[in-house]
């Protein structure tokens, strides 16, 4: 099998990693279409051109800053930093904003889901005629199941009828709307797909990114242990469409609980081409994007703009641009050192450039300390805390075009370019951080230590100004040459969906919840922490780094796993990748887990921490369905009323 990417530099260069093809040789061009006919899709050509825009409907989901941000500020992962606007500040809860139907970015779903299932649902109709394999239309299949499994999560209950018919291809525009129940979705739409396309779809995929049955498997595992906690309801959150909690099948939570339990550990036992990479570093790091542990991504490239779907030189703000990194990237680029003792004239030693641990800054979201303390709590000899975050900015002046063989920096020491300006401390000191009254000699406000040229940052000095950033979804690009490149561009990474390792976690939270079988939750979680505890690359030396510690990482496993343990391993293993929001409205625990949280405040200096309250009600559990939505249906103002979620 070819990797797409590079059959198709033979004849143009692309972005997307899935353009599909009709055979080995040939290339199946993207061409955008606002209207599909059922004609098209009895063509070999029109199944291939609405599975082409299935994979690329990704790029305006994923990647897209503000969706991002609705599935992880105001959670306990994150909140708003200091230059968010209302699009963070209404989804952190805290009371600088209201989430509203006007003003939450859940939007972004709801208008990029519902075309995507109506194209799936026109090549599961109409695909046989046109002599297609099976295994084809259950790549429509999986994706009208993705969809609506992140519709139904988001806002509860969705149509099922799009204007022809339940699950049926529409061909005419429709003004009114019925929302389905949520077991409806479940049972009518996400669990028979998901079925059909495990059977179907190949064990190895067709095109290098392209569905499998184990992509289907993880999907349908999580969708089972989903649909298994909405069926008990430990909370008493309520749900909309109003319904009894009752399955269709008359199934209880705990046979889905065991269901998810199930097909986990099948597919972990049967991978096909996927699997772990060795070290936790290797999952993210841009070099090694697109491996084997990545089961789907929404796919970038920085050969073509037409391909990328974006400028390869600045960026957009906006969809199909991969531009969710930007939002946890502060400024750094405001720190301060001198090239004279007297600091009288200063330089700006990091400079702005297109690498991992740098990006284009926009200061809109931030880790809150409580993540930094209290969930990476090992950072010795666990590498996710070294493999999530930039915790030590580097000199990098001579790029900028400052011509200076060192430069003044902390207690008035030297440093050289590499060395470190900036440094996050991973624990408090011993010896107290000694910060300045305002903007100190860093020009931001931080701190130092005794006989240290860095300046530093302890946990409980993280501010919305100044923190750790967000080292996985940084830049990565091979065409930088010896300067800065393009920071300001979209990134040309993959954003990545699904992981291999996901489902360890999965089998796991399902065994904590009853379900039985051969690998009990303790031993499912150990896989990964073994994994976590060996060192490849140390991010905050920047340096190589060979070491073993899984075995000091199993043994602090406790030996009774609940599922705040989960939830926490769950944040170890993919932070700020836009899970969160989703753990904690599954698991009913959003209000206890994220009901509090500790930063400090949004000026340069401000080292005192402060614990924010937010106000979670249980009706936030539902996203409200888009004003944009409802202002398009030809329904009365009740009808309307009576289509949008409880307290919006």
């Amino acid at each position: 099998m070819k990797n797409i990417i590079q059959k198709l530099k033979q004849a143009a260069p692309i972005a997307l990693a899935l353009m599909l093809t009709t055979s080995c040789g040939s290339v199946l061009d993207e061409q955008p279409r606002s209207f599909f006919e059922p004609g098209f899709f009895k063509t070999e050509a029109g199944v291939y051109g609405g599975l082409t825009s299935m994979y690329a409907h990704l790029r305006y989901i994923y990647g897209q800053a503000y969706y991002y941000n609705s599935c992880q500020t105001g959670t306990d992962e994150a909140t708003y930093a200091q230059s968010a606007d209302g699009n963070f500040k209404d989804a952190d809860l805290s009371g600088v904003g209201s989430l509203t139907p006007s003003s939450s970015r859940s939007d972004v779903l709801w208008g990029a889901a519902f075309p995507n299932i109506n194209t799936a649902s026109g090549i599961i109709e109409n695909a046989i005629e046109a002599g297609i394999d099976n295994s084809l239309i259950a790549e429509a299949r999986f994706f009208r199941a993705f969809d609506y499994f992140l519709l139904v999560q988001t806002f509860g209950g969705v149509p099922l009828d799009l204007g022809a018919g339940e699950l049926m291809f529409n061909t005419t525009p429709s003004r009114v709307s019925v929302r389905n129940t949520v077991p409806e979705v479940y049972t009518k739409a996400i669990f028979p797909d998901l079925l059909t396309a495990i059977d179907d779809l190949p064990e190895t995929p067709r095109l290098t990114g392209a569905v499998t049955k184990t992509v289907a498997r993880l999907l349908l595992s999580k969708a089972y242990l989903t649909y298994g906690w909405w069926l008990e309801n430990p909370n008493s959150i309520p749900t909309y469409p109003e319904c009894s909690r009752v399955d269709l099948d008359g199934q209880t939570a705990q046979w889905y609980f065991q269901k998810a339990y199930d097909i986990a550990t099948a597919a972990i036992a049967n991978p096909g081409p996927y699997g772990l990479q060795e070290t936790f570093y290797m999952v993210n790091a841009g070099p090694n994007d697109r491996n084997s542990e990545i089961l789907l991504y929404a796919d970038h490239t920085q050969e073509s703009e037409y391909y990328n779907g974006g400028s390869l030189t600045y960026g957009s703000g906006g969809a199909p641009d991969n531009f969710a990194g930007w939002m946890m990237t502060w400024n750094y680029t405001n720190m301060t050192s001198s090239m004279d003792e007297s600091w009288s004239a200063k330089i700006n030693p990091v400079q702005r450039a297109a690498t991992q641990p740098l990006g284009r800054p926009w200061t809109r979201m931030c880790p809150t300390i409580n993540v930094i303390r209290d969930i990476f709590v090992d950072k010795s000899n666990d590498s996710r805390y070294d493999g999530t975050f930039t915790t030590v900015y580097r000199a990098n002046w001579p790029k900028g075009g400052t011509q200076a063989e060192y430069v003044y920096n902390a207690n008035n020491m030297i440093i050289y370019p590499g060395d470190a300006v900036l440094t996050f401390l991973g624990e408090e000191p011993e010896t107290p951080v000694t910060y300045p009254s305002g903007q100190g000699n860093s020009n931001i406000g931080t701190g130092t230590l005794p006989d240290r040229a860095d300046f530093v940052v302890s946990p409980s000095g993280i501010s919305r100004i100044v923190y750790p950033g967000l080292w996985k979804l940084g830049p990565y690009r091979t065409d930088n040459g010896d300067g800065l490149g393009q920071p300001n561009a979209g990134s040309t990474r993959p954003y990545n969906i699904l992981k291999f390792s996901e489902l360890y976690l999965v089998a796991a939270e399902a065994a904590v919840k009853g379900a039985q079988g051969s690998q009990p939750a303790r031993d499912l979680v150990n896989v990964l922490r073994a994994r976590a505890g060996k060192w490849s690359y140390s991010n905050a030396d920047d340096a190589a780094k060979v070491e073993d510690n899984s075995a000091a990482m199993t043994a602090a496993t406790p030996s009774t796993i609940t599922i705040d343990y989960i939830l926490d391993e769950r944040s170890r293993e993919f932070y700020g990748e836009g899970y969160r929001w989703f753990d904690l409205a599954r698991t009913q625990t959003w209000k206890q887990r994220a009901g509090t949280y500790e930063i400090c405040g949004a000026s340069y200096g401000d080292h005192t921490p402060q614990t924010i309250t937010r106000q979670i009600d249980d009706f936030l559990y539902l996203r409200p369905i888009p004003t944009g939505q409802l202002e398009g249906l030809e329904m009365t103002e009740t009808e309307k009323s009576i289509y949008q979620n409880p307290g919006y």
